[in-house]
């Protein structure tokens, strides 16, 4: 009796702990650049959906094809009792804050954008501090004094990795001339690959050799104009190094698969909660690349230099000016 009791008992517990996870059906919406673009959406498809799946783990995925399909999308994934869903970039904010209301129940997560709602996490990143840590290498690896920066759409949000740059940059090198252009002021200036190399080459021609693009598809074109001109870049987001091999310096990668991943698997354990999250350093959610397509161009004395860096970035030696706290880029 006694063993079947025990039995019972472990059977009990199987099941309950099958039931919390049947309740978590995780979910995805990428924002219209699609889960291949390269960049933020693919980073959390890699490193997101792709290891949920490794760990047997089924995501639903919706890719919207234009901006109206963000909501339509959003909408039908709560409908079917999907939660959490990942909201992947801040154009979803609009559509998750009206989604969220309609559907008080299911737990929503954006990324890149803060939306206050009850059941709404939003997960926000330091890109001040990871955009310091390549702005310095930049500068080191600069040999004109001069290096640049290509943003998307001109909004504070990229402002603040524009920021970030310069202030790395120039702690590297007070002398340092940063020049920088925005491509847009729509979604669509994350998307103009021929904008980011028209961009890049009227940079290079003022004397830049390194370039750093926090734009999306848009910095394709950087990319692929600084090999034309023997230049570098800085790639943004994933790991965009293997893209032009010997030509990307590093790249500022953000762990958005990794805080999908996190937010997806604190549902199943029960650890969810609403909120405000901001990540850098310290919770190695942002840093720099560095990896077989770029050790070539990294010095050991560079090596050590960024090590430092990071370390006191971590420790608050070093205080990096957030552009979204003031919209300045005074420092």
């Amino acid at each position: 009796m006694k063993k079947f009791l025990i039995k019972l008992s472990a059977l009990t517990l199987a099941m309950s702990s099958a039931a919390v996870f049947a309740e978590t059906k995780p979910a995805v919406i990428y924002d219209t650049a699609g889960k291949f673009d390269k960049s933020f959406n693919e980073a959390v498809y890699q490193n997101g959906v792709k290891s949920m799946e490794a760990d047997g783990y089924k995501v639903r995925e919706f890719e919207p094809q234009n901006e109206a399909q963000r909501e339509q999308g959003l909408r039908r994934l709560a409908s079917r009792g999907f939660s959490p869903i990942v909201a992947v970039g801040f154009n979803m904010a609009s559509a998750v804050e009206k989604v969220a209301t309609e559907y008080p129940d299911i737990h929503f997560t954006i990324l890149d954008m803060v939306v206050d709602k009850p059941n709404v996490q939003s997960i926000v990143f330091k890109e001040q501090e990871g955009s310091f840590l390549v702005g310095a290498l930049a500068a080191k690896a600069s040999k004109t004094g001069t290096i640049g920066f290509v943003g998307g759409m001109d909004i504070p949000l990229i402002r603040k990795f524009e920021c970030g740059y310069e202030q790395g940059a120039k702690y590297a090198n007070s002398n340092i001339t940063v020049l920088q252009n925005m491509t847009g002021s729509t979604p669509a200036a994350f998307a103009d690959p021929a904008k980011g190399s028209e961009l890049a080459k009227s940079q290079f021609s003022k004397g830049a050799d390194v370039i750093y693009a926090a734009a999306g598809g848009t910095g394709l074109g950087v990319y692929q104009a600084a090999k034309d001109a023997g230049k570098y870049a800085i790639g943004v987001d994933s790991n965009q190094n293997h893209l032009q091999p010997g030509t990307m310096l590093t790249s500022m990668v953000k762990l958005v698969g990794k805080a999908a991943k996190e937010s997806w698997m604190a549902d199943m354990n029960g650890t969810w909660k609403p909120g405000v999250k901001a990540l850098g350093l310290k919770e190695n959610a942002v840093d720099w690349a560095l990896d077989d397509n770029n050790k070539s161009l990294i010095s050991a004395d560079m090596k050590s230099y960024m090590d430092t860096i990071k370390a006191d970035i971590i420790s608050g030696k070093i205080k990096v000016h957030d552009y979204m706290s003031d919209n300045t880029c005074n420092y």
